[in-house]
């Protein structure tokens, strides 16, 4: 070897249990936040009958999809077998930490998005760290949140926000630049402010691709749940986990398909939404 190894992995390690040393009171604020967030949509799921969960489901998928009947029948039904084969609560916990990383990866990715789409500056220095973020195998980012934040759903939020966020970002500044330039010069002829322009005329007609990039989000968010289930966040993953390590076929295909549903209903209601139905 001509030149030395460079330390980089020594390098990483130092940063992360400086981080975990110095800023653990930190840490600690940021887990209990999260883990309010995630319990808060997990309480609210467990609170309604199993019944009323589905028929909201059906409803939203209903009108979302231009009243689509057989899709609001198939999620009726998708709900109604995930309750027959005595999943519903490991569902509930499962939907629960999807919403979560979803609306955090959305709160944060969305409006950098927006800025990206504003500063060629800023969007080439994020650029790398994007690709990085999501070319990286996503068993990587659960060594760090696991010494951050220990065993449970919040590692498994954090590793599934870093893994889901980027689509968010690039779809939302995608969407922002391909904005008829027509419409912007419209939009200041008629004396319009950068906000009034960005709320009035360029989300709206970007929201296509940003929805989009929503649901990207959230299968992304959806493809973590098994891996988050190895630093012992709760839910479909942990019995598919639990199904691998008995070697029991029938208790991972269930909880399988219980995924599977869940992602295709949200799939199909991200989807009409972003294609404007």
């Amino acid at each position: 070897m001509i030149l030395p190894k460079i330390p980089v992995g020594d390098f990483v390690e130092t940063a992360v249990f400086r981080v975990e040393l110095h800023l653990g009171w930190f840490l600690d604020i940021i887990s209990n936040f999260l883990d309010l967030i995630i319990s808060g949509f997990s309480d609210i799921l467990m609170y309604f009958p199993p019944f009323v969960i589905a028929l909201f489901f059906a409803f939203l998928a209903y009108f979302t999809g231009n009243k689509n009947l057989k899709l609001a029948v198939g999620t009726f039904a998708g709900f109604l077998l995930i309750e027959n084969l005595e999943l519903w609560e490991l569902s509930m916990e499962t939907l629960s930490l999807v919403i979560s990383s979803t609306f955090l990866a959305l709160v944060i990715g969305i409006p950098l998005g927006i800025l990206t789409a504003k500063s060629d500056l800023l969007f080439h220095i994020l650029k790398p760290l994007l690709d990085l973020m999501q070319t990286m195998p996503s068993f990587v980012y659960l060594i760090p949140a696991l010494i951050f934040f220990g065993l449970g759903n919040v590692p498994g939020m954090i590793a599934t926000l870093v893994f889901a966020m980027p689509p968010a970002i690039r779809l939302t500044n995608l969407g922002i630049r391909q904005v008829p330039l027509e419409l912007k010069e419209v939009a200041d002829a008629f004396g319009s402010t950068p906000l009034q322009k960005l709320f009035k005329v360029e989300l709206p007609v970007a929201l296509p691709t940003i929805m989009a990039g929503v649901n990207q989000c959230i299968m992304l968010s959806l493809s973590m749940v098994v891996i988050s289930a190895m630093i012992g966040a709760r839910g479909l993953g942990y019995q598919v986990l639990f199904g691998i390590q008995r070697v029991d076929i029938g208790m991972g295909f269930e909880a399988g398909l219980g995924i599977v549903i869940i992602a295709v209903i949200l799939d199909r209601i991200t989807q009409n939404l972003s294609q404007g139905k």
